[in-house]
């Protein structure tokens, strides 16, 4: 046999003793996955509460993930692109929410300008730290998360700030998380979903989502290949902490304070829901459609354990138990599929 004119691809590929052709099941697990898991949710839910299926149950359960839903949108390119998870996600939430208040003074568009400018200069430092230096996200996010921590707390003095209700600013402010298109839906809401389905066609339908996805499925090809992997990094953590600044200023107009403790936990939820809709955590491979069925999967699970009269710490103990079972039945089915995979 012959192989004058292939390619060393083309030769690869003929050598290779794995199946190519991949079965429907699978095709249809890694697509829709998540939404089939949501669907096996409804029954459990009814089973535990009639009010379970009710439209403002439902509607509850939309409204109360919205801000994940924003901060998983955002973090999903971090983990599309090879780099897991931003832990300092929860300090960028603190941080603009506090300094958005503290804006207020110089008018509402001052405030939220200033927040989402908070949130961005950090992602720029953690974009050229993790992108430039290639330090490890991990290790540098949560130092970060640390520093940020400690020094909104030396700046406030360890004090919860309060926009005020009485002038036309901090009434703005107030109402930002809390105006409705129509009765039920509220604007977060229909701002999560427009960013979803931006990011979604950035994924799937740019050039920087092609770039992303080949930087997280092959970093050193990528860059052999002529995409500046470093900007990439760098674009993909400042997005994530646009996002997240902007769930910390929603999540401090609901609360109506700003405080070092808004965010917590937010990291944690937010890689959960990436990657129960699919997304590697070694990057290269996911969806934003799967991010949102992941982050409806945890309202519907959160709800459903409130329904069941599950304390809070139960609660984060199931939560931490499908975090482990999903990684470990996706590692299993990539490397089933021949890949090497987390």
């Amino acid at each position: 046999m012959s192989f004058v004119g292939e390619t060393a691809t083309e030769l690869s590929m003929n050598n290779d003793t794995r199946s190519l052709s991949i079965p429907l099941w699978k095709r249809l697990l890694d697509r829709l996955g998540i939404y089939i898991a949501i669907i096996f949710l409804f029954p459990i839910g009814l089973a535990i509460s009639p009010e379970f299926f009710s439209g403002s149950n439902l509607l509850q359960v939309v409204h109360a993930v919205t801000l994940l839903g924003i901060v998983a949108t955002g973090c999903a390119f971090i983990t599309y692109s090879g780099h897991y998870v931003d832990l300092s996600i929860p300090a960028i939430m603190a941080s603009s929410g506090l300094v958005a208040v503290s804006a207020l003074p110089f008018g509402i568009a001052v405030s939220i300008i200033s927040g989402l400018a908070t949130g961005l200069g950090i992602g720029l430092i953690n974009g050229y730290v993790i992108g430039y230096l290639r330090l490890n996200p991990i290790i540098w996010t949560l130092a970060m998360a640390f520093f940020l921590d400690g020094f909104i707390r030396w700046i406030y003095g360890g004090h919860q700030v309060y926009p005020d209700a009485t002038t036309s600013a901090g009434a703005a402010f107030i109402s930002l998380a809390r105006g409705e298109l129509v009765s039920g839906i509220p604007y977060i809401s229909i701002i999560w979903l427009v960013l979803a389905a931006v990011s979604h066609w950035l994924v799937k339908r740019s050039r920087f989502g092609a770039h992303v996805e080949l930087t997280g499925a092959a970093y050193d090809a990528a860059a052999a290949s002529g995409i500046d992997t470093r900007r990439v990094t760098m674009s993909c953590l400042c997005l994530s902490a646009l996002a997240s600044a902007l769930a910390g200023i929603l999540l401090t107009s609901l609360s109506k304070q700003g405080t070092f403790t808004n965010g917590l936990g937010y990291d944690f939820n937010a890689i959960t829901a990436i990657v129960l809709g699919g997304v590697m955590l070694t990057g290269g491979k996911g969806s934003i459609i799967g991010v949102t069925g992941g982050v409806l999967f945890v309202g519907l699970l959160s709800n459903i354990m409130t329904l069941a009269g599950m304390g809070y710490f139960s609660q984060l103990m199931l939560k931490g138990v499908v975090f482990i079972a999903v990684v470990g039945t996706t590692s299993w089915l990539s490397r089933k599929s021949g890949k090497e995979e987390i």
